[in-house]
């Protein structure tokens, strides 16, 4: 019986010795943290897509208390609901500028040839390691949706020549699209951001032709209409220089004989300049 009770009296001890350090650890290292971080990030979205720029929404919600960063920094949320996280917080909404994912390629498959059979998995990524997915221009779209898959926020379609249209309004440049898409052809831009290259292609002007109708064929003709710098030709391919971009007009369009440079106008409507031959095929191309 004393031995049992030995036992006991050094388990409740033990117990309570141990208790006691806890209670010291937790005062010695309590970390405090501010009450207001869970009630914003109960007014954020909780979509964790990384458009702000941050981790998640809970990391977003920790730099909005700091005021670090401002509320119109999250895209997803509507801006009634940001301007309850500044006017909670004290702080301004921010003016920050609305971003959307751009597609580099305009080859549907009306304007673009394939020129061999994928019969694989539907999935652009599947297709592109079985040579390059079958499409004549090997920097072209796929046009099997992995991108309209992956956007969580509905921002992706397709369109009936297959190919991805953004729906600017929706899209809040989390970023999806450009990991998932095995062409690269996805980046994320400010609206503003209007005068538009829609290909990648590095192929010279008449190869490139040759496999896409609407493909750039680096004729320069953009260059020599715009100022100078806005634009360079560089590895066959106009390219845009957007820290010019207040220069830019749809002037750089007009003489562009494929539309490869485009205008985008608010609301997602494509503009092509005067010179750019007329599309009016609507079947697809025959397979060559």
């Amino acid at each position: 019986m004393a031995t049992i009770l030995t036992a006991v009296g050094f388990m409740a001890a033990l117990g309570l010795m141990l208790a006691l350090m806890l209670v010291v650890a937790n005062r010695r290292f309590y970390v405090y943290e501010d009450p207001r971080i869970d009630q914003v990030e109960d007014l954020l979205p909780k979509a964790n897509c990384g458009a702000c720029g941050e981790a998640g929404c809970r990391t977003f919600a920790e730099l909005l208390v700091k005021g670090e960063v401002e509320p119109g920094k999250c895209t997803v949320n509507a801006k009634d609901t940001n301007q309850i996280i500044a006017d909670f917080l004290g702080v301004s909404l921010g003016n920050t500028e609305k971003r959307v994912a751009r597609l580099a390629c305009a080859g549907g498959d009306h304007v673009a040839y394939i020129r061999a059979s994928y019969g694989g998995i539907s999935s652009c990524r599947a297709a592109a390691l079985v040579g390059g997915g079958g499409k004549g221009c090997s920097w072209g779209c796929l046009g099997m949706g992995d991108c309209v898959e992956v956007c969580q926020f509905g921002a992706l379609s397709l369109d009936a020549h297959g190919l991805p249209v953004v729906d600017e309004d929706k899209c809040t440049a989390c970023g999806d699209c450009v990991s998932v898409c095995p062409k690269d052809l996805f980046s994320i831009h400010p609206v503003s951001h209007r005068l538009w290259v829609a290909c990648k292609s590095l192929d010279a002007g008449d190869e490139v032709e040759h496999q896409c109708e609407v493909a750039c064929t680096a004729c320069g003709r953009c260059v020599q209409d715009s100022p100078e710098g806005l634009i360079e030709i560089r590895d066959n391919l106009a390219v845009l220089d957007y820290d010019k971009n207040a220069l830019a007009s749809k002037v750089a369009i007009e003489r562009c004989p494929t539309g490869a440079i485009v205008w985008l106008e608010p609301g997602g409507a494509v503009t092509k300049g005067r010179d750019a031959r007329k599309v009016v095929r609507k079947a697809a191309l025959p397979m060559a």
